[in-house]
């Protein structure tokens, strides 16, 4: 212990009965009976202790300050007349000798109480995060953060990784979503950006000869907040392997990261190495999503066919899926709800019908299906009890739409969702490009440095649309940890690639000038991951929102209220940037 105390608030035990001790903390209440006894609670950042006040001296002392103030105290320890057993210093208590004041808390009330700050607006939190942070259960969630992110570096160094920071302060990069720009005093007009990832800086790494690299990797976005999703930056465990093949970054991640959801996880089980394997195609036909919970046992079936010329409007010209469900209970209220959920996520209807008891298609769409009844029951293996939910629209609408259905089916159904465990897989053959929905035009589909499966003859001799790239993610549970790729590390190759979104050579050239020239110089095979560390450890501890595992997180507006961030700066620092404010006009 520090010389200011000579044990924590958790540390002592009947067996220290006798001793003269000095402990120091948060004052966090008092049970008063009299003027001269009361029932003080201690707490520092290990736990808590119960101070016995039984003199008039020391009563003034406690009196003279509010709660959350820090104090230290000197006194015996003796045993509890009356013991707690639900706390690990339950059996004893601190007679004191001397309470000194540290820190003064000089606000007579609290924005909230302490141990109850969870139940606070969560703006109000995050303005007074430190005194949030003082909860057990939050500061638990970082504390956990902490021994999670240092078993992660462990089991890297392990697997022969070494662990190489990368700048802060970089170029702009095409990586998907807005830079945050940072201005360059001495380049007037000219700008550095905080890097989205790490991307350029570990292919060139391993151009240059390393062969493992690894870093817990600060990335900074502009985009917007979701529950999964921390606006402005995050953290990821960043790696690079040479002389790599798809295969080689899954045996790594498959041995790093199921024994750490075991260890620290709400639930104690975890996939193990192999992981499945679904090709991107097939979990969105099968799933409607490419990202799915496989605890879910439910799968999309096709009933375009089988639907087709019934009446029903939604329905014709477009794909039907379908998702057969027994053991659904739900009333009708809850399905109602189950399908406004469903609009609320995707802007698209959904729809139902079922087969009762007695063989007949009733409620939803029924009315629509009553002449092709036995056709339907064939079609999708229908037996009495059946929920049918169904979505449609073009192919991938259809898709999408039926996936978020089949999560709360999943969840609603009895028997059809494991709860207690992490259920990981990889989605892998990703199309190397798309038709950008904003843009209408060819697009690249995950990233610009994935290598596309068959190389130049697929980049010469398929439809773009048709190519796969040798892309993955990583998911568990419904949630996206990582994207990741087998990279294009052949200058001709990334070139051929870039023409078919319309860039040329002078423009990779241009754009990556860095790894481009690296590459020409003869660079290894190469790939790599980046679980993000946030979204990990939410889903580690349990949590529904990534604010509750960040220390100082921003709001959902990317505002850090506590810090009054984003700020104005003065004008002087504006100059000194060659930066002019120009505001957007009011309509």
């Amino acid at each position: 212990m520090t010389q200011s105390r000579t044990h924590n608030c958790n540390e002592l035990r009947l067996a220290d009965a006798g001793k003269q001790v000095t402990l120091v903390g948060w004052f966090e209440n008092i049970r008063k009976v009299s003027k001269n006894l009361g029932f003080v609670i201690l707490r520092d950042f290990y736990g808590t202790t119960q101070i016995v006040i039984e003199t008039e001296e020391m009563m003034a002392v406690i009196d003279s300050v509010n709660k959350e103030s820090t104090i230290s105290v000197t006194g015996e320890v003796r045993e509890r007349s009356s013991k707690n057993t639900e706390l690990p210093t339950g059996e004893i208590e601190v007679v004191p000798t001397k309470i000194e004041i540290l820190g003064k808390c000089t606000h007579n009330e609290l924005p909230f109480e302490i141990n109850r700050s969870k139940e606070a607006d969560e703006n109000t939190r995050l303005k007074y995060r430190y005194l949030d942070l003082r909860n057990p259960d939050v500061k638990s969630k970082i504390i956990l953060r902490s021994k999670i992110v240092a078993e992660l570096r462990a089991s890297m160094i392990a697997h022969d990784f070494m662990e190489i920071t990368t700048p802060i302060l970089t170029c702009s990069s095409p990586e998907g979503a807005r830079d945050y720009l940072v201005p360059a005093r001495n380049h007037p007009g000219k700008f550095y950006a905080l890097p989205q990832a790490p991307q350029q800086f570990k292919q060139i790494l391993m151009a240059s000869g390393f062969d493992r690299y690894f870093q817990i990797a600060p990335c900074f976005r502009d985009e917007d907040a979701r529950a999964d999703r921390s606006p402005g930056e995050f953290y990821q465990l960043d790696m690079e392997m040479a002389f790599a093949s798809q295969e080689d970054v899954f045996a790594v991640i498959e041995d790093v990261l199921p024994p750490i959801f075991a260890k620290y996880g709400v639930y104690n089980t975890a996939s193990t190495a192999p992981f499945v394997r679904i090709p991107y195609l097939e979990s969105m036909d099968k799933y409607g999503s490419d990202k799915p919970d496989l605890r879910i046992d439910l799968v999309l079936q096709d009933a375009t066919e089988v639907m087709a010329d019934c009446g029903f409007g939604p329905f014709e010209g477009n794909v039907v899926k379908a998702i057969v469900v027994d053991n659904l209970t739900a009333t009708r209220k809850q399905i109602d709800a189950m399908i406004a959920e469903v609009e609320v996520a995707t802007a698209q209807k959904t729809y139902w019908f079922k087969l009762d008891e007695n063989g007949e298609i009733v409620g939803g769409i029924a009315k629509f299906l009553q002449e092709r009844k036995q056709a339907v029951i064939d079609a999708l293996g229908l037996k009495p009890g059946d929920f049918v939910g169904l979505a449609a629209g073009p192919l991938l609408v259809a898709q999408k739409t039926a996936g978020v259905f089949r999560k709360l089916l999943g969840a609603a159904a009895e028997g059809h969702m494991k709860k207690d465990c992490y259920e990981f897989c990889w989605i892998v053959d990703f199309p190397m490009y798309e038709i950008g929905e904003e843009s209408g035009e060819l697009e690249f589909c995950h990233n610009p440095f994935s290598m596309p499966q068959g190389g130049m003859d697929a980049l010469k001799n398929q439809e773009p649309l048709d190519i796969l790239a040798y892309q993955y993610d990583l998911v568990c549970n419904g949630v996206e940890l990582s994207s990741g790729a087998i990279r294009n590390h052949d200058p001709e190759i990334m070139i051929e690639a870039f023409k078919l979104v319309g860039l040329g050579e002078d423009d990779v050239k241009a754009k990556f000038p860095a790894m481009y020239n690296a590459f020409t110089y003869g660079a290894p095979p190469h790939g790599g991951i980046a679980p993000g560390v946030d979204r990990m450890i939410m889903l580690i501890a349990g949590e529904e929102s990534i604010r509750e595992i960040i220390p100082f997180p921003m709001n959902k507006n990317a505002q850090d209220i506590m810090m009054d961030a984003p700020a104005t700066v003065e004008q002087k620092q504006l100059d000194d940037v060659h930066i002019a404010i120009v505001m957007p006009k009011e309509d």
